[in-house]
């Protein structure tokens, strides 16, 4: 019982996120890999964690709120968040299957949650039931909350990256790196100051602070979620160009003039260009496409539109 009540608010999450990717959904074996993957990040969150505890204990041997603040924003929410980035950036960043806007929200909330998994097995088991039931509402979601922040930073990383943009591309690096950490760090920092008091007025304040805190990251994550979700598009896309192809499955292979059978957009041995025939123009945008939605604004294909190269300058 206590194991299901530890996974059911982890399965739901997940579900929620999947099912709200509505333009392609990712390959099964990938999400898999990311939720193990995020598992495997509280090892070395707990490493860090306890090395930082450690340096922190001989700076401040008594108890204090500025040791909280401290251990809340400097050593626990890096240690779990960089953690999270580091396996997300690995795995995720060159695949051939991260070609959508919102596939980043996919990919940083399934690591999160795999993290947030191990970590409530392990709480529920320590103290019961009534942890399981809290954890459900604010430690689980709010890790999924932090995720959705790192993958929405994460995707406009990869779009600046693909169109060649640097600055840009690094300048959402590191929010999808700091954004998440502040928020953690303001998560944990409101409990541990409240509890470093040991004052009952206090630590009551500082739930009340936290729950509202918690209530606020809810919304606006929820409605990051429906706003990228809706607003998914292809982010390999070439302007005044078709879509770039990643998957051999979009359109197949083909055979360059040179002789060599290639998958990709590019001929991998003289660089050639595959030859692209079924293109049409976006009705909404007018952007040259090749899939069945338009890479600028996420428009479906109509049904009647083939090839307009030709006639649609």
């Amino acid at each position: 019982m206590l194991f299901a009540l530890a996974l059911i608010p982890v399965v739901g999450l997940l579900l929620f996120i999947y099912f709200k990717d509505r333009k392609e959904k990712e390959p099964f074996r990938l999400l898999v890999a990311l939720f193990f993957a995020g598992m495997g990040t509280s090892v070395t969150a707990i490493i860090a964690e306890s090395a930082g505890q450690t340096i922190l204990d001989l700076v401040f041997p008594y108890e204090s709120i500025i040791k909280a603040l401290i251990l809340a924003i400097f050593i626990v929410a890096p240690a779990e968040e960089l953690g999270k980035f580091l396996v997300l950036r690995l795995i995720t960043w060159r695949n051939r299957h991260f070609n959508y806007s919102y596939d980043a929200i996919v990919y940083a909330v399934f690591v999160s949650l795999g993290f947030a998994a191990l970590e409530n097995v392990n709480y529920v088991f320590s103290t019961g039931v009534l942890t399981a039931v809290i954890r459900m509402f604010t430690a689980v979601p709010g890790h999924a909350c932090y995720a959705v922040f790192m993958g929405f930073f994460y995707s406009k990383a990869k779009d600046a990256s693909i169109t060649h943009k640097p600055g840009k591309c690094t300048r959402n690096i590191l929010l999808s790196i700091i954004v998440p950490i502040i928020i953690h760090g303001v998560y944990d920092a409101i409990l541990m100051g409240a509890n470093a008091t040991g004052e009952g007025a206090a630590i009551v304040i500082g739930v009340i602070l936290w729950i509202l805190f918690v209530i606020a990251l809810f919304i606006v994550s929820i409605i990051l979620i429906i706003y990228s979700s809706k607003h998914d598009y292809c982010i390999v896309n070439v302007p005044e160009q078709g879509q770039t192809i990643y998957r051999p499955a979009v359109v197949g292979g083909w055979t360059c003039v040179c002789g060599t059978q290639n998958y990709f957009n590019y001929c991998a041995r003289c660089g050639n260009q595959r030859p692209v025939s079924n293109t049409w123009y976006c009705p909404r945008c007018r952007t040259l496409s090749t899939f069945n939605f338009c890479g600028n604004c996420g428009c479906q294909r109509p049904a009647n539109q083939y090839d307009q190269s030709q006639t649609i300058g």
